[in-house]
């Protein structure tokens, strides 16, 4: 196997290995994080235990989250230094500061204010402690903006000039706002978002047709449902706009995508291709299912498209994205679950306002339920398959059409790079199950309805059946 001899595909292979891993952690904590804030804040205005509970029992999967982020987003950072240290000689004035502002901008302010949130229920004013989940929250999206930032500025450089084999930034507000920054931080913001949705929805979906806490859960069910409404179409719209973007800026990813060899020139209309085999060697898709027309309507909601849509046949193979079947249908499972959970939603909302998810009738809603559960690990590989498109898709250009790949790798021996891997490999392995185990465990447990509730004189929690408790509370009468 000639890649186990490679710097460059292992030093890539490392990287996709640990970019993947860490991204599933912090998808969960930047979306749960505005759900923390929104039931804490129905705790505060209500005063109904019912909120406090899930706020204290979300929180739980919040940490372990946060917990496996932390340890494997370190890492992957190091890498710039490591296995790509010439990029990140070329594009540090820039790049690194970003990095830098993800770290003591976002990362340090959701740390400093996590452990008030986990710790000090009991111990801080009930509103200083919401203020802290409000950072928390603050913290953890604006990780999310950074690093898109970053990103972004890789997939169309703005803002800086090349003097000496290093970019030297002119301007750094145009380089933060480079053309796909706004779009791309918005269509993973509102990833993260949906796809904690769908989890905490699934979950909760789980422990109504187990018949625990229904009465409980259905009111998470709920928020999230009501939240998805608008979330749901939104990621869709989105994700137009970025595609569009695509189309004007990266013409070989958009070529990729749609595995386009032939070039379909400006003011004709272009079919899309639904299903295909590309096959690289002879240029061409092996077997195809098109939509006469179509790819107009996709990219610019117009027939005809102003701009020619290029074929791969156009650039020489070294300057055009390879496994384009990989990223043909990484699009395309990105795109079919984005729909798939807005119908999910679409159906949800309608059983709603038919009655059907009102206590003694949600847990009669068996299929609506299971396909809940179903769609909860949906949002990560929709997003996994989204960044394998952006990434991938930007080859062979680290950052696009200024600094090649190969140009950007460490000189490190490939033994040293496929140790490295393997080592990798086999911690994020226990780590992942180690996760799944501690996960598992919290959701089989449920929430603590034992936990007293700042401000309220509890009584013990009701057992109704064997593991089953109910919240037994009352206001101390000087708050009534």
């Amino acid at each position: 196997m000639e890649f186990l001899s490679d710097t460059v595909v292992l030093s890539r292979l490392q990287f996709a290995l640990t970019a993947i891993f860490h991204m599933l952690w912090p998808v969960l904590t930047t979306g749960m994080s505005i759900y923390l804030v929104v039931v804490e804040g129905l705790w505060l205005k209500t005063r109904n235990p019912d909120y406090y509970y899930h706020a204290r029992f979300w929180a739980k999967l919040y940490v372990l989250n946060f917990g496996i982020g932390v340890a494997s987003g370190v890492p992957m950072e190091f890498q710039f230094g490591t296995n790509w240290a010439p990029f990140s000689e070329a594009v540090g004035n820039f790049f690194g500061s970003i990095i830098g502002f993800e770290a003591s901008w976002a990362f340090m302010l959701e740390a400093a204010f996590l452990g008030i949130m986990v710790f000090g229920w009991e111990r801080v004013n009930p509103i200083i402690h919401y203020i802290s989940t409000i950072f928390v929250a603050i913290g953890s999206n604006l990780s999310t903006f950074w690093i898109l930032t970053a990103n972004s500025w890789m997939q169309t450089p703005a803002g800086v000039e090349m003097v000496e084999g290093q970019f030297v930034v002119k301007d750094y507000f145009e380089a933060i706002l480079n053309p796909f920054m706004a779009v791309s931080v918005l269509h993973m913001f509102f990833a993260t978002l949906e796809t904690s949705l769908f989890v905490i929805g699934g979950i909760s979906a789980w422990y109504i047709l187990k018949k625990r806490h229904e009465a409980f859960f259905s009111k998470a069910f709920k928020i999230v449902l009501a939240v998805a409404i608008a979330v749901a179409p939104l990621q869709i719209y989105i994700g137009h706009l970025s595609g569009e973007q695509v189309y004007r800026y990266q013409p070989t990813k958009l070529a990729a995508m749609e595995a386009q060899w032939e070039t379909v020139p400006a003011g004709q209309a272009a079919d899309w291709s639904m299903l295909a085999i590309p096959n690289e060697t002879a240029e061409q898709n092996d077997w195809e299912i098109t939509i006469p027309n179509a790819l107009g309507y996709i990219l610019e909601f117009k027939k005809e498209l102003p701009y020619p849509v290029r074929g791969l046949k156009e650039w020489q193979p070294e300057d055009r994205p390879h496994m384009v079947g990989l990223i043909y249908y990484s699009f395309r499972i990105m795109v079919g679950i984005g729909f798939f959970l807005a119908g999910l939603m679409f159906l949800s909302v309608i059983q709603w306002v038919r009655g059907q998810l009102s206590e003694g009738n949600i847990e009669k809603q068996t299929w609506l339920m299971v396909g809940w559960i179903a769609a909860a690990p949906l949002g990560y590989i929709a997003i996994e398959s989204g960044w394998i498109v952006r990434c991938v898709g930007r080859q062979p250009w680290t950052v696009y059409e200024q600094i090649r790949t190969v140009d950007a790798v460490s000189n490190l021996p490939a033994s040293n790079v496929l140790t490295s891997l393997t080592g990798f490999a086999t911690v994020y392995t226990v780590l992942f199950f180690t996760a799944l185990y501690f996960g598992s465990r919290i959701i089989q447990r449920g929430p603590n309805f034992k936990l007293p509730v700042p401000g309220v004189e509890g009584k013990p929690a009701v057992e109704t059946k064997p593991g089953e408790f109910v919240p037994d509370q009352r206001p101390i009468e000087t708050q009534q």
